[in-house]
């Protein structure tokens, strides 16, 4: 999807594809949890996973998401709908998320 995403430093936004990462379970509240998806030529993170298959994402250039990025957002910000992950790379965004939540 694409979405204007918050910068974390300032009270800006930017449009730019984004993943879900949240579930139904937010619905009721009119929320949904996006984490961002920048350029692979932005200086990398540990945390960055690499969107290999760009063609079922709709990415046009080399990207990767950003899985410390996290945003809070109303599904009505969503501009438009775009690709979707393959199964491995999904799994690899769930564990890095996992990472940062810990257990309970």
């Amino acid at each position: 999807m694409v979405v204007p995403f918050p910068y974390a430093g300032r009270l800006a936004e930017k449009r730019r594809p984004a993943l879900v990462i949240s579930n139904r379970k937010l619905a009721p509240f009119g929320l949904i949890w996006v984490a961002m998806i920048t350029s692979a030529d932005n200086a990398p993170w540990p945390c960055d996973v690499a969107i290999d298959d760009l063609a079922r994402a709709s990415l046009p250039a080399p990207s990767v998401v950003r899985t410390a990025k996290i945003a809070c957002i109303e599904p009505a910000r969503i501009e438009r709908r775009a690709g979707r992950l393959d199964k491995a790379t999904a799994k690899a965004v769930a564990q890095k998320l996992k990472g940062f939540l810990g257990s309970a």
